[in-house]
């Protein structure tokens, strides 16, 4: 018996989408479209047409279906498209380039994942997260929406945004630094 399509791994519904099975998409969008919308309103803070910019995501993520690989993980892939289309409404809006020069990437960087905090301090961030990010760069508002709100690990951070894993290490630092400020 086969299994319903709402049960397939992300992975599963990319391989039929890849063999021109466009019911199989429908179910990624139907998956993806609430959390894009959330990191686009996030990342965005409301100034573009969030379901707009979304929708292209999906149109580009179909064009572009062939090339994902399948042994991957599907979901940094997605997000990397939607980091990217954010960016370009960013720029857009701001008529300024997104980000000049990232100092982070001049930092020295740990070789793993370093998470010291406890499951109460991670709650505790959240909440100045959702009370802060509108006051933040892109840059750092970015790399909180994806680890607090996303729930994404530092490496599926990196493959999202092509930095460093120690990078993401800093940026939420800074960006945790920068919210207290705030609150």
């Amino acid at each position: 018996m086969d299994t319903p399509l709402e049960q397939k791994t992300d992975e599963e519904l990319v391989r039929l989408v890849q063999r021109k099975n466009e019911t199989a998409f429908g179910v990624v969008m139907s998956r993806y479209q609430p959390k894009l919308l959330r990191y686009g309103r996030k990342f965005l803070s409301d100034t573009a047409p969030i379901e707009d910019v979304v929708q292209e995501v999906f149109i580009k993520a179909y064009q572009n279906i062939q090339s994902f690989d399948t042994a991957r993980p599907f979901s940094p892939w997605i997000y990397r498209i939607a980091h990217n289309m954010f960016a370009n409404a960013l720029r857009a809006r701001d008529r300024l380039p997104f980000i000049t020069v990232d100092l982070d990437m001049f930092s020295a960087h740990t070789a793993y994942e370093i998470d010291p905090a406890g499951d109460e301090e991670r709650g505790q961030t959240r909440a100045l997260v959702e009370r802060g990010l509108a006051s933040l760069s892109p840059l750092y508002r970015e790399v909180l929406v994806l680890y607090y709100i996303e729930q994404l690990s530092y490496q599926e951070i990196t493959e999202v945004l092509h930095v460093p894993i120690g990078t993401v290490g800093i940026r939420l630092r800074r960006a945790r630094e920068a919210l207290k400020k705030y609150v």
